[in-house]
């Protein structure tokens, strides 16, 4: 993401400023915790997420923060077996419920890509 943009949020004592690569990361930590998802595209895994930051995810996931909310677009790529249309809805789900529940903004819609299946060896 070249550019940040920055949402704040009014506190008691202050202001609270969420940058969109903040947000971004929470979206794929949360899609990448539900089961029936293997990586994200490049083979990205949680644990070279948190090594690598914002330059491993930055092509699987898109997020969109403005006053009114955020929206989020994740590619991710299924474990091989999984229903997608039901493991879709729990990424969705999930990734609605972290962003929310870590920042306080409100999340207008998840828009989810397979971008391809895992097939065990």
């Amino acid at each position: 993401m070249a550019q940040d943009k920055i949402v704040n949020t009014v506190a008691d004592i202050g202001t609270v400023k969420i940058a969109d690569d903040v947000v971004a990361m929470i979206a794929a930590f949360a899609a990448l915790d539900v089961e029936g998802v293997a990586c994200m595209p490049g083979e990205v895994t949680r644990e070279m997420i948190s090594k690598g930051g914002m330059k491993k995810i930055a092509k699987s996931v898109k997020v969109d923060v403005t006053r009114e909310g955020v929206r989020a677009d994740l590619s991710i790529i299924m474990e091989y077996g999984y229903n997608i249309p039901a493991t879709s809805s729990r990424v969705q789900k999930r990734v609605k419920n972290a962003i929310e529940e870590m920042t306080g903004l409100a999340v207008i819609d998840v828009d989810i890509h397979i971008s391809g299946i895992s097939i065990p060896e």
